[in-house]
C-alpha cells in the first residue's frame, strides 16, 4: 500500500472525506544547498500536505497537514484549512518546474518545499482545479437562475456582495498547471514521481548495506558485505527509463503548446470575422 492509500484509509476516509492528492513536503529553509534527503534525515518526523473533498453536500474543499514521526506507521492530522480560508497559492516560479511553493492563507503563510518539482505541480494542477469547481459551485448556489433568465450580450453581470469571500488566487504559477491538458499533465508527473520515489529507495537502500558493513567490520573483520551489483544494474535501468520519459514528456508539452497557439489563433480570427461581420467562407 502506498502513502496515499494510508493517509487515506486512517486519515480522511474515518471523516468521510475523498483524499484527491497528498505529497511529502518540508519547511522551506533559507540555507542553501541542503538536499531534501538530508533534511529528512535530521527531522523526526514525515511531513504530508493533503487536499480532500467530503463526501457530504454542499461539498468543501479543504488543505490538510498529516505527520508521520519515524518509527512509527500511524498518520497524525495537525491542521487542516478551508479553500475559504486559502487566499493566496504562490508558484514562485511561472516559467519552470520548482519544488518550491507558498500557501497564503487568513492568518497564516506557509513556505513548502516538496519531494520534488513533479509533486508540487502535481498538487498545484489539482488543487487549481478543485479551487474552480469549488467556486464555480458556491456562485451557482448564490445566484440561481431562473428558467426565463437568459444572459443578454453587454449587459452588467452580478456583484459579489460585500460579504461573500473572495476567491482563491493564483500566482507565478505555470500556465500548462492552469490549462485544459490537465490529464496529459498528470500522466507525466505521476510518471516522474513514481521514478523519483524509486530513486530515492534505491539511494537509501544502497547506503544501508554500506552502514552496515562498516559496523560489522568493526566487531568482526571477518564479514563484509559489498554492494549488489544488481542495484547498480537497475539504477542504470531507472536513470534511462526517467531520460526517455523526460524526453517524452518535453515532446508532449511542445505538442500542447502547439495546439494551444493554434486555438488562440482561431480564436481570435473569429472575434474578428464576428466583429466585422466577414461572410462565411465556403
Amino acid at each position: 500500500m502506498n502513502i496515499q492509500s494510508a493517509i487515506s484509509r486512517e486519515i480522511f476516509v474515518p471523516r468521510d472525506e475523498k483524499l484527491l492528492v497528498a505529497i511529502e513536503v518540508r519547511r522551506r529553509m533559507k540555507k542553501k544547498g541542503l538536499s531534501f534527503l538530508n533534511a529528512g534525515r535530521k527531522r523526526d518526523y514525515l511531513t504530508y500536505l493533503c487536499l480532500s473533498v467530503t463526501n457530504s453536500r454542499p461539498a468543501q474543499v479543504l488543505v490538510t497537514k498529516v505527520k508521520r514521526y519515524r518509527g512509527t506507521r500511524q498518520f497524525a492530522k495537525r491542521s487542516q484549512w478551508s479553500v475559504e480560508q486559502l487566499r493566496q497559492v504562490n508558484g514562485i516560479n511561472p516559467d519552470k518546474d520548482t519544488p518550491e511553493f507558498d500557501l497564503v492563507f487568513d492568518r497564516t503563510t506557509d513556505q513548502w518545499v516538496a519531494s520534488s518539482a513533479a509533486e508540487k505541480c502535481m498538487f498545484v494542477q489539482v488543487l487549481y482545479h478543485a479551487c474552480q469547481n469549488y467556486w464555480e459551485t458556491k456562485l451557482a448556489q448564490a445566484n440561481p437562475a431562473s428558467p426565463g433568465d437568459q444572459k443578454i450580450p453587454g449587459a452588467p453581470e452580478n456583484k459579489k456582495s460585500p460579504g461573500a469571500p473572495s476567491q482563491t488566487s493564483f500566482v507565478n504559477c505555470q500556465q500548462k498547471l492552469m490549462g485544459d491538458a490537465c490529464s496529459v499533465n498528470m500522466v507525466i508527473y505521476r510518471c516522474k514521481i513514481f521514478l523519483n520515489r524509486m530513486k530515492n529507495s534505491m539511494t537509501a537502500n544502497q547506503g544501508r548495506p554500506q552502514r552496515e558493513a562498516a559496523v560489522k567490520a568493526s566487531r568482526s573483520r571477518s564479514r563484509s558485505s559489498p554492494s549488489p551489483p544488481v542495484v547498480r544494474k537497475m539504477g542504470n535501468v531507472m536513470r534511462r527509463a526517467s531520460q526517455v520519459l523526460s524526453e517524452r514528456g518535453e515532446r508532449l508539452m511542445r505538442a500542447d503548446d502547439k495546439t494551444s497557439h493554434l486555438m488562440h489563433g482561431a480564436k481570435q480570427f473569429a472575434e474578428a470575422a464576428q466583429k466585422n461581420k466577414l461572410p462565411p467562407l465556403k
